[in-house]
């Protein structure tokens, strides 16, 4: 009996800085090369490190790891950092990311209390995107629950594909908080989505962002699809491995994620008259 060929396709994966914390910025990169990861994706935050270019060039041609994409300050905790003003944070991103050879910035959409900044958000992004070859990717968020309350903190909309973006992020551990259905979220963001936030997720209504294989979402699946929709940008490992013990155990998570993502990344084209495994695509 013929064995099946395996291909692996031309879909990057990087390993996002966050993955490391409270480990810092310069740790992501040593540990994505160690570990054999495409590229990284830089999340901008309070480690100075991250906010500096000249530095993260030093540590990319050092460690010998590209800078995929440039995640922009827009977490509580970086509401002041590169800027008060969310605009010149995005034009700094973009910067970065031109000057770093990064293809995409990721992006969350307001909070609903910054009021001007959301009312011309959706706009404000086309615009930008018209200026750069770089792709402002609007990532999908959730409803904040506290017990049997929700408060709606985004602005226009936690589910970005209510609104008209040129291109997505979709993040599968914030499906499992918003309770969506993270495929149909995909079919909806079509041949507009371009960056993969991959991790995991119970539905807990915590951001949790667990090694992929974890928990609920369809991370196989999702992963799978995109080796035959045409799907032409990054896939970033972003998961939560503050609870690690050690460095070492820190690292396996990492490399048990790379394992994961590479594994269903790859498509198998099969002779006919041999049975496809379940969960595979059809030739």
């Amino acid at each position: 009996m013929a064995q099946p060929v395996v291909r692996t396709p031309e879909v990057k994966v990087a390993l996002s800085t966050a993955s490391v914390y409270p480990e810092s910025t310069a740790t992501a990169f040593e540990i994505a090369g160690r570990l054999g990861y495409d590229g990284v994706e830089v999340m901008v935050w309070t480690d100075p490190v991250s906010q500096d270019i000249e530095s993260l060039r030093r540590l990319s041609d050092y460690h010998g790891v590209p800078i995929l994409a440039v995640h922009a300050p827009c977490l509580l905790i970086t509401q002041r950092v590169w800027s008060t003003n969310p605009w010149t944070k995005l034009q700094r991103a973009r910067a970065a990311a031109e000057k770093l050879g990064a293809s995409a910035v990721v992006v969350h959409p307001p909070f609903r209390w910054q009021r001007t900044y959301a009312r011309d958000f959706v706009d404000g992004i086309w615009r930008m995107a018209n200026e750069t070859d770089v792709r402002f990717a609007v990532e999908n968020m959730y409803p904040w629950r506290y017990r049997d309350r929700e408060m709606l903190a985004y602005a226009p909309d936690w589910d970005v594909t209510n609104d008209d973006y040129r291109h997505f992020t979709v993040d599968l551990s914030h499906t499992a908080t918003a309770r969506n259905d993270a495929l149909d979220m995909v079919g909806r963001m079509g041949d507009r989505l371009a960056h993969v936030h991959l991790a995991d997720g119970s539905g807990s209504g915590k951001d949790e962002h667990l090694v992929p294989g974890r928990g609920g979402q369809p991370c196989a699946e999702l992963l799978e699809r995109l080796t035959t929709s045409g799907f032409d940008g990054h896939v970033v490992v972003e998961v939560n491995t503050r609870r690690a013990m050690s460095g070492a155990e820190r690292e396996a998570d990492l490399a048990e994620a790379l394992a994961f993502t590479r594994q269903h990344l790859a498509t198998a084209s099969r002779v006919p008259g041999v049975p496809r495994t379940p969960g595979a695509p059809r030739p």
